[in-house]
């Protein structure tokens, strides 16, 4: 992979992974559609761990942009903040199924990456969740402090979904968080402080694998990319929180009407071409 390939994916991950639209169903797809014929030892060996190292850089941006909570969750740690400290358990526990499921499940879902009809297909899947899913929200009047223990898990089990590339980890974690009765915008937070540990947690299996390859190239690619990822991650954490913070109403309609398009299209396109 190119650096300028490694750019284009880069700007493609950064705005796409907190938006809820799947941005590893956009890294497979970005190759797809600008026909780049990259080598299939590097898509079946190296995809996976050169896309967490982007996510990396998303992360990275979350922190900076929550970075205010993240310091106050850490002080509870060795302070009395209850406030935080509830706040820290209960991103640990919507944090522990994914990365329990996705440690037990790596092998066979490491199979689906880098398939462009699998992933278009459930891009669809995607964005028919995230408009029913909206649709089926209670009234939604909680902040994140306000859930118990138990329905942070339940966020964290639908958040898992995104292990499943063309399912978005935002807008699945999003929905359970107004399925618990979270307000819109407390929901999106909640599931941005969510993708700092456990793309972190990916990050510690993952990019061991592009350091072992022994290519500085594809490492340095990697680390360029990750640095533009989190760049356009932090004006994407940006929009999506004003977004909603003004629309307490069908604020997901627009991004999944975008899945439904998207996703047909490239699984029309791939069946004809195949």
């Amino acid at each position: 992979m190119s650096l300028v390939q490694s750019i284009i994916i880069a700007i493609v991950q950064g705005l796409t992974e907190l938006f809820p639209i799947s941005s590893v169903a956009h890294g497979v797809f970005t190759p797809y559609v600008f026909h780049w014929n990259l080598d299939p030892a590097f898509l079946k060996e190296h995809f996976l761990p050169y896309m967490v190292m982007l996510h990396l850089g998303t992360a990275l941006a979350a922190l900076v942009f929550f970075k205010d909570e993240w310091i106050q969750m850490i002080r509870s740690i060795f302070q009395g903040h209850q406030h935080s400290r509830k706040l820290l358990i209960l991103v640990i526990l919507a944090t522990l199924p994914a990365a329990l499921i996705g440690a037990a499940l790596q092998q066979p879902l490491q199979q689906l990456f880098g398939n462009v009809a699998v992933a278009a297909f459930f891009l669809i899947v995607n964005g028919f969740f995230l408009f029913f899913g909206e649709k089926r929200r209670s009234s939604g009047t909680k902040e994140i402090e306000d859930l118990t223990y138990e329905q942070a898990i339940i966020v964290g089990l639908f958040q898992s979904l995104a292990l499943i590339p063309g399912f978005s980890r935002s807008g699945s974690s999003m929905t359970a968080g107004f399925w618990m009765g979270l307000k819109h915008e407390a929901s999106a937070r909640f599931s941005m402080l969510l993708a700092a540990p456990i793309i972190a947690g990916a990050g510690i299996l993952e990019v061991p694998k592009l350091v072992k390859t022994g290519s500085q190239g594809l490492l340095q690619v990697s680390l360029a990319g990750g640095v533009v990822a989190g760049i356009f991650a932090y004006a994407s954490i940006w929009i999506l929180m004003r977004w909603f913070k003004k629309r307490e109403i069908q604020a997901m309609k627009p991004f999944a009407i975008y899945c439904w398009v998207v996703g047909a299209l490239i699984l029309l396109t791939d069946l004809i071409v195949h």
